[in-house]
């Protein structure tokens, strides 16, 4: 045989050359390739089982417990439990939202362990590091609600509050039978045959043992890869479970080397938790948009009736009936004489939900003057909406808060409509939610000049007796009636009221409803006192506007508030399980503060009834939006 040829013995090593390069190259594309996706990997939490777009940047709030010497002190978080970022996740604005300090953790209180959160609109993931607020608040974008229920089967009450909020409540209460229980029992019996079969192959006199455990895990496989509930299952599905369980309790008799084992079984607690982790986030996420979310239903309805009204306006007869129904109503607009109720709003139904129960509970319905105050954005649907129905005598003037702005402040900045916010203050032992009004009530003398009582009515209530006795109510001098909510005082909220001056042992109050005497208000100044507070807060964002309704609302109000009857009001009914229809049936108003509003999915069903027979049910666009809460 004739050895290679000059030519072929030169070709050679070149061809290793280029194979050397192609390799070469090939291995940088790959170095590239997982510098790359190994970060992105992490980043999105892909390495944790749990897609990033469920994930919105958080802080770690710390909770309080005792320490040995009785005092209360914070808990550091664990650093796990923070959420990562991802600011493509868009967002509706929250209702409620997260005020925690500078550290993350949560206020102080007397006791240390009271908490504060407020809800400002979010449209994108990002979080507000810098607040504006001087020692008082770093603002998150996600309500993160307290309550002592956990998930179904979570012994750790106080992390699912931390993490999931509110959801873990509405977890317990609408919890569903499990339809893939005995699928799951089966996939840890696999994962533990797994973990012991290695082991098990490897000892003398065993043969049989592994035999049939390969056989069992191979039958599990074979079932699980058709199945995901328990009804996919194959009639013989028992029988397996038993041979499986036997075959593990053989294989745990012998004395095999723990080390394997024990990874194994580690992996599968890190897998069940990670999985459940996901799907408690995965759930909450959901949870807490259907609660912040305004229901397709009702933006259908406020756009219809925009729409209608434009088109109505070229009707002649509407716009002449419009101008006399104007005339018709012009002088009870500042007459005193009448019962004068306001209410701030952007919701529709609502707002006309609380007026339709107010006016169908009241004896003398002529005599009541309803002023809803609404934005630029909402106006014309619900002018349109109170043109069309009428409310037994009494008189309903829509206003738009920017128009009045303009006309008003002259200086061409018109600030966003700010109705009462609502805040959470939780506790070891409970959490309730709480009113405060919004920075644009503060203009109520300078919008009903000639009045001198207003009683000022949150979207969110139903009223159930007549408020006569209640427009009559006498405040003693003081400005303001509302309910007071002595569980929390003043000294414990320090950490949020700065270093203004304040009665340590004053009660905070409720704005659900109020009774305001105005001529009190002009005479104590109360509007000059919170534009004061405000600028020693120097409010410089959107979100640090909205959080400074907290020390400025209740600051503002200091010493001038007369506590009303607490059996007028009915509080807790959008997040309180626990009521008693005879306790809801003797109030004079419900007020359901909290996250579960009637008019949404989410909304608790046993208090729903109160609030829908009120609701119109004959109305052509309710009809075509097919609104039924």
């Amino acid at each position: 045989m004739k050895g290679p040829g000059p030519a072929a013995a030169s070709a050679a090593p070149a061809g290793k050359r280029r194979w050397r390069c192609v390799a070469a190259a090939g291995a940088a594309v790959a170095l590239a390739f997982f510098s790359v996706v190994v970060p992105l990997a992490v980043l999105l939490g892909l390495h944790a089982r749990f897609p990033s777009m469920y994930l919105v940047d958080e802080t770690v709030v710390s909770v309080y417990g005792s320490s040995e010497d009785g005092s209360w002190e914070p808990i550091p978080s664990k650093e796990n439990d923070s959420l990562r970022v991802n600011s493509t996740v868009e967002f509706v604005p929250p209702t409620l939202k997260e005020l925690t300090n500078a550290n993350g953790s949560q206020s102080d209180s007397a006791t240390g362990n009271t908490s504060i959160h407020l809800a400002p609109p979010i449209q994108q993931a990002t979080v507000f590091e810098n607040s504006s607020l001087p020692n008082l608040l770093q603002i998150t974008d996600i309500d993160l609600d307290s309550f002592e229920q956990g998930l179904p089967g979570d012994g750790n009450g106080k992390s699912c509050q931390l993490q999931f909020g509110s959801y873990c409540l509405w977890s317990v209460q609408h919890k569903e039978v499990m339809k893939d229980f005995i699928v799951k029992i089966l996939k840890d019996q696999l994962f533990v045959a797994r973990a012991y079969y290695p082991s098990i192959v490897k000892l003398d006199g065993m043969e049989k043992l592994s035999s049939e455990m390969k056989q069992n895990i191979q039958e599990h496989g074979h079932m699980l890869s058709e199945a995901i509930s328990d009804a996919d299952l194959p009639e013989l599905h028992r029988v397996n479970m038993a041979k499986m369980d036997q075959t593990i309790t053989a294989a745990k008799s012998c004395a095999v080397e723990c080390t394997n084992v024990e990874k194994k079984l580690t992996q599968l607690l890190d897998m069940t938790e990670d999985e459940a982790l996901f799907h408690a986030r995965q759930s909450a996420y959901l949870y807490r948009l259907g609660v912040q979310t305004l229901p397709k239903s009702l933006h259908c309805l406020s756009m219809r009736l925009t729409v209608d009204y434009f088109n109505a306006s070229d009707d002649i007869e509407h716009l002449d009936a419009e101008k006399y129904e104007k005339h018709l109503d012009a002088e009870k607009y500042e007459n005193p004489a009448f019962q004068h109720y306001v209410i701030f709003s952007t919701n529709l139904l609502a707002s006309s939900m609380t007026i339709n129960s107010s006016v169908i509970n009241s004896e003398e319905s002529a005599n009541l003057v309803f002023h809803l105050m609404t934005d630029a954005q909402n106006f014309y649907a619900f002018k349109n909406w109170f043109i069309r129905n009428s409310y037994k005598g009494a008189t309903i003037r829509v206003l738009d808060f920017e128009d009045f702005q303009v006309k008003n402040l002259g200086n061409g900045i018109v600030g966003q409509l700010s109705p009462s916010e609502e805040f959470r203050i939780s506790s070891n032992s409970n959490a309730e939610y709480i009113s405060i009004f919004g920075h644009s009530l503060f203009s109520l003398p300078e919008l009903f000049s000639n009045l001198k009582r207003v009683i000022v009515l949150e979207d969110d209530t139903i009223v159930q007796r007549d408020l006569s006795l209640l427009w009559n109510l006498d405040l003693k001098g003081k400005v303001i009636g509302a309910v007071q909510f002595c569980r929390v005082k003043f000294h414990q909220l320090r950490a949020y009221l700065l270093d203004l001056p304040y009665d340590s042992g004053s009660c905070i109050w409720m704005s659900g409803v109020s009774v305001i005497d105005l001529d009190e208000w002009r005479k104590h100044d109360v509007t000059g006192i919170h534009h004061r507070i405000l600028q020693k807060l120097r409010h410089d964002t959107e979100a640090s506007w909205r959080s400074a309704t907290l020390p400025a609302g209740l600051l503002a109000f200091q010493d001038l508030v007369h506590p009303i009857e607490g059996h007028w009001v009915q509080f807790r009914l959008g997040h309180d399980y626990g009521l008693t229809h005879g306790a809801i049936k003797k109030a004079a108003i419900l007020h359901y503060n909290g996250n579960m509003k009637p008019w949404l999915e989410l909304g608790i069903r046993r208090y729903r009834k109160y609030w829908k027979r009120y609701l119109p049910r004959d109305d052509a666009f309710m009809m075509d939006c097919n609104v039924n809460p």
